[in-house]
């Protein structure tokens, strides 16, 4: 029993040191939300979220086709599976922080063959020598000022921080797809009163060319008329491009090569936005992804700041082995070859240069940058909000104020056209109101399209699905 005394000596100071890490206390701030001055009221009305469905959002506008996109793009987008990744390896980190609350243990054998000179002073008998080991070696830090516990926490919020990034980076893509798809919806309505324009003003053409013919017209009302035509043929033209180029950004946010990517002529008409209510401004912090992950990352530079301040503190291990060595193989495992280590070991920092302070100073400035950002991102929040309600509002009376128009040019198309047929004015009033009512319905339908964006940008501003990001990305 004398030969183990040294060793359980040892293990009742381990265990000593074991309970005096977990009594002890982490150094460092523990993390508080910083104050936010939200807004009383929005400038419009608002009311609570409670009566929007949750999670897959856009199925508010009762669009098949947009669910349809929305599930292709949420399969394959690129951009969303990097974030996926990114995700997993916040997740790996944060695992790989929080090793470092158990012991270290490592197998270590080794073979080793050696000669020593015999023309020296030599104690050993034999010149040549072979050992066999067979070791096990544990080292264990005991987390006396906290600093494992800070890193752990760190690494804890930054995977909570890559999950709501995700989450953002998912609600973003979601948003896009729906306003490429209804810009895309709202250009071929517009294309379709182009292509109208085109026909009448192609008829218009054959007539003017038959009066010159019986003397009725002249070369200037031919040149006017094909004038007419090709403008507005230019027109068809450019919005061909323009839909060639939405169709290619929905196929990148569907993962699909744009070249064999193709979604049919939305012409049919453009349903009016869903009433989406606007949220209370308390709520508003625990719906964005983006404020989230902005809140998580503060909580990430916080815990930073008491590993800092840890590295002002001793530093103490416990470290360990035990195993067998033998200069015989056969022998290896015999009683008397067994042989253990076990002591802690102390790191005391007395002069580094600076290099400490420098580092908490560093840590606390990058705090308050974290601080700094946070509040930033709620403002922008707040004001994307705001911008979002004011738009829902004023593009409602305005697209009022366009149909009324529509109407108008509509009537003063078919006057002139009766005025024309009763011989009072020649054919170019009419083409000057078809021209007006072409111009009217391009902008109401511009209107009907911006109308559907700014109701998904309203859903975006609010959090899109009103699931809490924090929750979707805890860590454990």
């Amino acid at each position: 029993m004398k030969n183990f005394r040294p060793l359980s000596l040892s293990l009742s100071f381990a265990l000593s040191l074991a309970a005096t890490a977990g009594a002890a206390v982490a150094v460092g701030p523990d993390y508080q939300r910083p104050a936010i001055a939200a807004p009383l009221a929005w400038k419009t009305a608002a009311t609570a979220s409670d009566a929007l469905p949750r999670g897959d959002w856009w199925t508010l506008f009762n669009d098949t086709m947009l669910d349809d996109l929305e599930a292709r793009a949420l399969a394959a987008n690129q951009s969303l599976a990097a974030a996926a990744a990114r995700v997993e390896q916040a997740r790996a980190a944060a695992g790989l922080a929080r090793s470092n609350y158990f012991p270290s243990v490592a197998l270590n054998p080794s073979v080793a063959r050696g000669r020593t000179s015999e023309t020296t002073d030599n104690r050993f008998p034999v010149a040549e020598t072979t050992t066999y080991r067979g070791v096990l070696d544990a080292v264990w830090e005991l987390d006396l000022f906290g600093r494992v516990r800070r890193l752990n926490e760190s690494a804890r919020a930054e995977a909570t921080a890559s999950a709501a990034d995700f989450e953002n980076v998912r609600l973003a893509l979601t948003a896009e797809v729906a306003a490429t798809y209804f810009s895309l919806r709202g250009l071929d309505r517009e294309l379709a009163h182009v292509t109208d324009g085109v026909a009448l003003r192609r008829k218009a053409l054959e007539l003017v060319s038959s009066r010159r013919a019986s003397g009725a017209a002249t070369d200037f009302d031919v040149a006017r008329a094909e004038t007419e035509l090709a403008s507005t043929e230019a027109e068809t033209a450019a919005l061909a491009n323009r839909r060639a180029a939405l169709q290619n950004a929905l196929a990148v946010l569907l993962g699909a090569p744009a070249p064999s990517f193709e979604i049919s002529n939305l012409e049919s008409g453009i349903p009016n936005p869903p009433s989406v209510p606007a949220g209370l401004p308390s709520e508003l912090l625990e719906r964005r992804p983006d404020i989230a992950a902005a809140e998580s990352a503060l909580a990430a530079a916080n815990a930073r700041i008491g590993v800092a301040k840890a590295a002002f503190f001793p530093a103490i291990s416990l470290t360990g082995s035990f195993g067998y060595a033998s200069g015989d193989v056969d022998r290896l495992f015999n009683a008397d070859s067994k042989l253990w280590s076990i002591g802690p070991s102390l790191y005391l920092p007395i002069f580094q240069g600076g290099r400490n302070r420098a580092n908490l100073a560093r840590s606390r400035a990058a705090f308050e940058e974290s601080v700094a950002l946070f509040r930033q991102r709620v403002l922008v929040a707040f004001r994307e909000t705001q911008d979002a309600l004011t738009a829902t509002q004023l593009l409602t009376e305005q697209a009022a104020a366009q149909e009324r128009a529509v109407a108008a040019a509509r009537r003063a198309r078919e006057l002139a056209q009766t005025r024309y047929d009763a011989g009072y004015v020649n054919y170019f009033e009419v083409l000057d109101a078809q021209r007006t009512l072409l111009a009217a319905e391009r902008a109401a339908t511009q209107l009907n399209a911006q109308r559907l964006v700014n109701s998904v940008g309203l859903v975006k501003a609010l959090g899109g699905g009103w699931s809490r990001p924090v929750a979707l990305a805890s860590v454990h």
